[in-house]
């Protein structure tokens, strides 16, 4: 596994000091739907002003801006996608994640970000303290963080089920399951399972309506709440939580994962999906910053490792568990099994 690197020269501190203008970079040009107007062709800064909202030397500066981060390419007098930019940026494509970045990251967790220094000296007043439940009794919140994610989680969704065998399992519980982006993958991969989603009730209305475009209505169904404090399902064959653990207090996890054992059917399996770092933290770079990005809103969170997680399902029964990597830098999958 590398070794972080620690960094030598003032221009190293600065690249990470500025990182915040690049980033504004990338998400005013995808407001603008700068890397659509690109998509397989080279364009100059007259033509873009002229495609788009922008004047020519905004156009040419935004250009420039996204040509230093290896974000655009240049091309004789026009600039144009680079790859990653192509695959993932352009509006309809396959992996395309921009409204991920556009609406959750830029609108609603970087702001969150002005107020870490006053979260880590716990300084913040308390309408600034927030928690999920919070957040999104407010509709509009609810459906503009549900939105921007669900597109996120159908891929990592596609990699579990190739991860954890469920071909034995009718029911999975879905804690936290967000707008069942999770369930919907499971539920294709494997014919023969039905979910049960539990979360917030502005959530469910969002998520319902993914699940009916998707025509799985008759198998995915939302019990609306609270994980942390209403009553779950009596009974599920498969337990999963994604992203649920870095968006509670860290005192709730362990119940979190006692709850699961106790709701599982004998040889269920559990799943917990989160960003996760290494045991000697140094590393992964995003994972570590998303944690740190989740203590901005909710300085009760907690920085976890997947060993942290393990120990946790030990201490609960389970056993067989195993640790996978899920989104490379990011996110892992501690999965283990309720003994029969």
């Amino acid at each position: 596994m590398p070794v972080a690197r620690s960094l030598e020269t003032a221009e190293e501190i600065s690249d990470i000091a500025f990182g915040f203008m690049g980033s504004k970079a990338l998400f005013s040009a995808l407001h603008v739907d700068l890397f659509s107007l690109l998509s397989e062709k080279t364009l100059t800064p007259q033509q873009v002003a002229e495609e788009s909202e922008l004047d020519l030397d905004r156009a040419t500066t935004l250009l420039t801006a996204l040509t230093s981060l290896g974000l655009v390419r240049r091309e004789g007098a026009g600039f144009t996608n680079s790859p990653a930019a192509e695959a993932f940026l352009v509006k309809g494509r396959k992996y395309d994640f921009g409204d991920y970045l556009r609406f959750q990251i830029d609108k609603q967790m970087y702001p969150f970000m002005t107020q870490l220094n006053d979260a880590l000296t716990d300084s913040l007043e308390d309408d600034q303290v927030a928690s999920y439940e919070t957040w999104f009794s407010d509709p509009e919140e609810a459906r503009l963080y549900s939105r921007s994610q669900h597109a996120g989680s159908l891929g990592p969704g596609r990699g579990l089920a190739k991860l954890v065998d469920l071909s034995a399992a009718k029911q999975l519980l879905d804690v936290g399951g967000g707008t069942g982006a999770f369930s919907i993958s499971l539920c294709k991969a494997y014919p023969g399972l039905r979910s049960t989603v539990l979360d917030f009730p502005n959530v469910a209305k969002v998520g319902e309506e993914f699940i009916a475009e998707e025509g799985l209505q008759d198998r995915i169904r939302y019990a609306p709440g609270n994980a942390l404090k209403d009553t779950w399902p009596d009974s599920a064959d498969a337990v999963l939580m994604s992203y649920l653990f870095s968006g509670v207090p860290g005192t709730a996890i362990p119940g979190l994962v006692r709850k699961a054992f106790e709701v599982l059917t004998p040889g269920g399996d559990f799943m917990v999906h989160d960003f996760m770092v290494d045991e000697n933290r140094d590393g992964p770079k995003l994972a570590a910053l998303w944690q740190l990005q989740h203590t901005a809103f909710n300085p009760e969170a907690r920085s976890i490792t997947s060993s942290y997680v393990a120990g946790l399902m030990e201490a609960a029964g389970f056993t067989d568990i195993a640790v996978e990597v899920m989104i490379p830098g990011m996110t892992m999958l501690v999965h283990g099994r309720k003994p029969e």
